[in-house]
């Protein structure tokens, strides 16, 4: 190839770049030459087009970034390390950036893209080329890599006696999230139950799509607990003799074992950048070894989210007091009725024995909406539910002081509260996914007052409605002054009490 000299270091890299499969992901930790390795096959691929007519190898390529600040202050920025203007012409910084390489018989386009503005997307599903490039796949929909293909391999033209010699896409990525379309597709995780047959059927991998893993960077020690004490080099990670030897001891330094756990050890997980809701939370301490079975004599609470995205969360009272979440329910675009039948069957599937079970919901499901005066409450009574209101209050501040109650306890030496898991987006919540938004200001880090409303948000509002429906949260409500909530008599019709604000207004009219 024309203008340098490159080798790729580690055995994961070279096979991910002699590939001719059409996809191409590459998964590793950061600093482990994913990003420069997929640019430059890019540039070799070009080099190897087939020569047309007057001579010339043309090929036309697309380089995708998720945001476009990041891919002119990362992506293009590599590129330019590698590809600079005094070596290989000027990079044209009006939109759609662009380098026109024209060095001997070679001319080839590279175009850089971000997906955050929509005439960029129209640009993916409208353009003719011969491959691509997504860089940090983890942050685009499989709806843009699905869109990068349909427009692939048809430059250079047929027509023109000569068409690209190859054609594909190329991706590269820290470890996203285990429920994202990277690790279905490469087979590491099964689908998410929630999925329709439909997006099931789209998550299948091709055959001529190829998923490749780096080895972490680092490798942890234990201490005789089992519990990470501290980490050293791996000796099997890639690029290593690129980097400055202290690279990985000083980027872990301060950082949280999740990001560790994504960045460096190239596990799937979520890094969010906002702030955890319960930072008090500890994996090794609050979540089981083993999945946590119910017990057949103890009262199952069950905690519910409503809305479009509804959970619900199951949990007992344990010996001496702990509390042990055992299961949850995660829906998207799901319905009242729907979701009522859903609870129904996955507690025939899951409590065992002769258990009572109480429910508890968001107390805003007492209300109907504009359109329908059904309430949430009264549909889940029609199915068969018996649920209350979780408190009188909805205040997000004493739902998770309930919470954090519970994860700050200890019970005869043991943690107050468990979790199963098999409870995993309630896990990944607290280790940083339900989290309060970073707020953009100036040389100061500030955070939003209430949780973002994100995918864990549900079920974490539907374990804090447990806790306050089981009388958790009452200390923390006489605190501050408020009464505990209503608990109608025993044949009392709690059902006939729940009327929306319109019906309340009618009642007073009649009097």
């Amino acid at each position: 190839m024309a203008g340098f000299n490159y080798k790729p270091d580690g055995p994961v890299l070279k096979s991910y770049m002699r590939s001719d499969a059409f996809f191409r992901g590459l998964r590793g930790p950061v600093g482990s030459g994913k990003s420069v390795g997929s640019l430059i096959e890019l540039y070799r691929r070009a080099c190897q087009q087939e020569k047309s007519a007057n001579g010339k190898r043309y090929s036309r390529w697309i380089i995708v970034r998720n945001t476009n600040p990041q891919l002119k202050t990362t992506t293009i920025k590599t590129w330019l390390e590698w590809f600079p203007e005094d070596t290989f012409g000027k990079f044209n910084w009006s939109s759609p950036y662009t380098h026109h390489i024209k060095i001997d018989d070679l001319d080839a386009e590279f175009i850089f893209l971000s997906m955050d503005r929509p005439e960029d997307v129209r640009k993916v599903l409208s353009l003719e080329y011969t491959g691509a490039f997504a860089n940090e796949a983890r942050e685009l929909p499989k709806a843009v890599i699905d869109g990068m293909t349909m427009r692939i391999g048809r430059y250079p033209s047929m027509k023109d006696g000569v068409g690209p010699t190859w054609c594909g896409v190329l991706a590269d990525t820290n470890a996203p999230d285990d429920d994202h379309w990277w690790p279905i597709m490469a087979g590491d995780v099964p689908p998410p139950e929630h999925l329709s047959e439909e997006e099931r059927l789209m998550l299948i991998r091709p055959d001529d799509w190829e998923f490749y893993t780096q080895p972490p960077a680092m490798i942890e020690e234990y201490n005789q607990d089992g519990r990470v004490t501290g980490y050293r080099i791996n000796p099997e990670a890639e690029n290593l003799k690129n980097l400055r030897k202290p690279y990985y001891p000083s980027i872990i330094t301060g950082k949280r074992k999740t990001w560790i756990d994504v960045y460096v050890m190239n596990r799937y997980g979520n890094t969010s950048e906002g702030r955890p809701v319960y930072p008090m939370f500890r994996k090794e301490t609050h979540v089981a070894r083993e999945p946590i079975i119910c017990m057949e004599s103890a009262t199952v609470y069950v905690g519910m989210d409503f809305g479009r995205t509804p959970s619900a969360v199951l949990g007992q009272r344990g010996p001496g007091g702990q509390w042990r979440i055992f299961h949850e329910i995660v829906a998207e675009g799901m319905g009242a009725t729907r979701f009522a039948k859903l609870i129904k069957l996955e507690i025939s599937q899951v409590v065992h024995g002769s258990c009572t079970i109480k429910f508890y919901g968001d107390p805003s499901g007492e209300y109907g909406s504009d359109h329908d005066e059904q309430t949430y409450f009264q549909i889940l009574r029609a199915n068969g539910i018996q649920a209350s209101p979780a408190a009188n209050t909805n205040d997000p501040t004493i739902r998770i002081e309930a919470v954090e109650k519970q994860l700050t306890s200890m019970i005869d030496g043991m943690p107050g509260f468990l979790i199963s898991p098999t409870c995993q987006t309630l896990i990944k919540g607290f280790e940083g996914g339900y989290n309060y938004t970073r707020m953009v200001t100036s040389g100061v880090e500030r955070f939003d007052d209430k949780p973002c409303k994100n995918r864990y948000s549900h079920p974490h509002d539907a374990l804090q409605y447990l806790f306050m429906g089981a009388g958790e949260g009452y200390e923390i409500m006489r605190g501050r002054g408020q009464s505990q909530p209503f608990k109608a008599k025993r044949g009392t019709d709690l059902w006939n009490r729940i009327r929306s604000p319109r019906q309340k207004h009618r009642s007073r009219a009649r009097i």
